[in-house]
């Protein structure tokens, strides 16, 4: 149907999949909607590694791990709206039972994926009520290596409508919220799994990450993710709102509940050998050397950079542990992370933001910020250029006008100028980090502030630059929870000026309250250079055993038993 009459088709096609997904929860057995037992507990407080042993001795059946992931995943849904496709279904309880393979490193396990993850027999809506009633007709490369290593997926998670923003909320599927206050986002565009993974609602799960993806929910909801470089994980198997938007490549990356299960899961599937179910992998073996030098290392230089009053105090938090154990931390000085953001945001939108705009019906609503976006867009360049005159000379806003002044369509031409800038900034980003700042890895927050309220992406839209600067250098971050807001630590200082800010910390400070935010989770990024998945992770294994030691580790949500 053309528009405007596809309203009405849109308007069915969200009426129609939230009533599926609501009966498919109402219809499964008793054993997901009854009291959590003792078996349950039992279960749910084991790590992913101690399950995968229990049910190889057949001390522990799956089919009694899934019931017991899927009853809390339930009520982690129904606190928080995080669940789009309920995958668990006579049929699949059957296979659990009796055709999963109980000798591969996941055996077991239930995981969960993010909504654009292929799963055969369900849709890959990625928020768009069009992309409905079109279900897969088999698994894709992803599931196929989860599935044969013994892994069960069994839901889907929500995300933002185009995938481009720290929220996530659409019509089809209606508003995740951050289980710590639901006032606040979880994050996006992996925010309905960071909120099932920090209601503990699943212990390991599959993201994508294009500027923060899988980062920022960590940061908002207070649980694990690791970035990994292109080529590390498989990336085939997933849709996506921009499909041919290579100049910005999406990763598919890990998230889990925990540190331990986080590194497990990340091991398992490149245990998998990925490079033989998607040709973009890498045929890169677990480099145990790698993990044994980071783990072995008596000293590391580590850089730090600053941010708002909360982060500031997460990272003083783990500077502070390290120092202790006797590490060098140093304040540094890299190539202009600004320029970076610039290149970053004219590659990801190139095409005029016409591609992700292209899968909209009339009427379907867009996430605030990204509908500032796009709009910008479509306005004639010559308005845009007085604007862009604006900014810069009656405003004196330099940061904002210089996001502005190349934000339109490019030609091949112009795309191929960014490549080669982009290539030009890698490469004096290497030669720093390499030649002058001699690090083992960097420390920065994951972003400005902690979680945004819902709504808040409309101003912070392109506050993502501490987590899109990486995705721009292809470098392996992970990010650990370190602390929760304090109304009395996290105010901003007395003579702070938020009339003084440009139009980016405008844009990041000006829902920063640490009052409204108290309680919400703080993380760190650890950031190393490419390709370093295995030294990221046992960094992040030493800051947290650091921070055991020398001021407490963190604690996140208690399952609500």
């Amino acid at each position: 149907m053309f528009p405007p009459f596809d309203y009405f088709e849109h308007l069915r096609a969200c009426q129609q999949k939230q009533l599926e997904r609501s009966s498919r929860i109402a219809n499964l057995s008793s054993e997901y909607h009854g009291p959590v037992s003792t078996q349950d507990r039992d279960i749910l407080e084991k790590s992913v590694e101690e399950l995968v042993q229990h049910v190889r001795k057949d001390v522990i059946k799956p089919i009694d791990i899934l019931r017991s992931y899927g009853k809390i995943a339930i009520k982690a849904h129904q606190k928080t709206n995080c669940l789009t496709e309920i995958m668990i279904q006579p049929g699949a309880e059957t296979w659990v039972e009796s055709e999963i393979n109980s000798k591969g490193p996941l055996a077991g396990i239930p995981v969960s994926l993010k909504d654009s993850v292929i799963v055969g027999g369900f849709d890959v809506s990625v928020g768009y009520s069009r992309n409905t009633g079109k279900p897969c007709k088999e698994d894709g490369a992803m599931v196929r290596l989860l599935k044969d290593a013994g892994a069960v997926p069994y839901v889907k998670t929500n995300i933002p409508i185009s995938l481009l923003s720290f929220e996530s909320a659409n019509d089809l599927w209606g508003r995740s919220t951050n289980p710590h206050n639901s006032i606040y986002s979880p994050g996006g565009s992996t925010g309905g799994e960071g909120a099932l993974l920090a209601y503990g609602g699943s212990r390991i799960g599959i993201g994508t990450d294009v500027a923060g993806s899988v980062r920022a929910p960590a940061h908002f909801a207070g649980i694990y993710a690791l970035r990994c470089s292109t080529g590390r994980w498989p990336k085939t198997g997933m849709r996506t709102s921009m499909p041919g938007q290579e100049g910005i490549p999406s990763v598919a990356s890990p998230m889990a509940r925990t540190l331990p299960d986080l590194v497990y899961f990340t091991e398992s599937i490149i245990s998998m050998k990925p490079w033989t179910y998607d040709h973009s992998v890498h045929p890169i073996e677990w480099q145990v050397d790698q993990q044994i030098r980071t783990k072995q290392k008596e000293k590391f230089r580590i850089g730090v950079v600053n941010p708002s009053p909360a982060c500031a105090r997460a990272l003083s938090k783990v500077s502070a542990a390290l120092k202790a154990e006797g590490h060098e931390l140093v304040w540094i000085d890299p190539p202009s992370p600004y320029e970076g953001l610039v290149i970053a945001s004219s590659l990801l939108n190139s095409d005029g933001c016409k591609t992700f705009g292209s899968f909209f019906r009339t009427g379907e609503w867009n996430d605030p910020g990204v509908r500032q976006i796009y709009v910008y867009m479509s306005i004639p360049r010559p308005l845009k250029y007085l604007y862009y005159l604006w900014v810069r000379y009656a405003r004196r806003d330099n940061i904002w006008a210089g996001l502005l002044e190349n934000f339109h369509k490019k030609s091949a031409f112009d795309q191929w100028k960014l490549v080669a800038r982009r290539e030009e900034y890698k490469a004096r980003w290497h030669s720093w980090w390499q030649d002058e700042a001699k690090l083992d890895f960097l420390l920065t927050p994951p972003n400005a502030t902690p979680a945004v309220p819902h709504g808040g992406m409309k101003d912070a839209v392109s506050s993502c630059g501490y987590t899109f600067l990486f995705n721009l250098l292809d470098y392996t971050s992970g990010v650990i929870p370190v602390t929760h807001v304090d109304r009395a630590l996290d105010q901003l200082p007395v003579r702070f000026d938020f009339n003084k800010l440009n139009g980016v910390a405008k844009g990041a400070y000006k829902h920063y309250d640490a009052n409204a935010m108290h309680g919400l989770p703080v993380g760190v990024q650890v950031v190393g250079q490419r390709l370093q998945e295995e030294k990221i992770l046992t960094a992040m294994q030493r800051i947290e055993d650091a921070l055991e030691k020398h001021g407490g580790k963190y604690k996140g949500l208690p399952l609500e038993l």
